[in-house]
């Protein structure tokens, strides 16, 4: 069972991009759901919304 949440560690395997920039990737994608209104946590992003936002998973087109 995959976890809630991804790391920026998971973030840069997945993407094959270092880790510095993959907490920016992690940051850009909290401000966006801080805006929407939802609560973070640093470091950390919702999995669903990574892999909705990095490969249109979970939307119908």
């Amino acid at each position: 069972m995959k976890n809630t949440f991804i790391t920026a560690g998971e973030v840069a395997k997945e993407l094959g991009v270092s880790k510095p920039y993959a907490y920016k990737v992690v940051k850009r994608l909290n401000e966006q759901l801080k805006q929407e209104g939802y609560l973070i946590i640093a470091g950390r992003v919702s999995r669903k919304y990574f892999e909705e936002k990095f490969y249109g998973l979970g939307k119908v087109q």
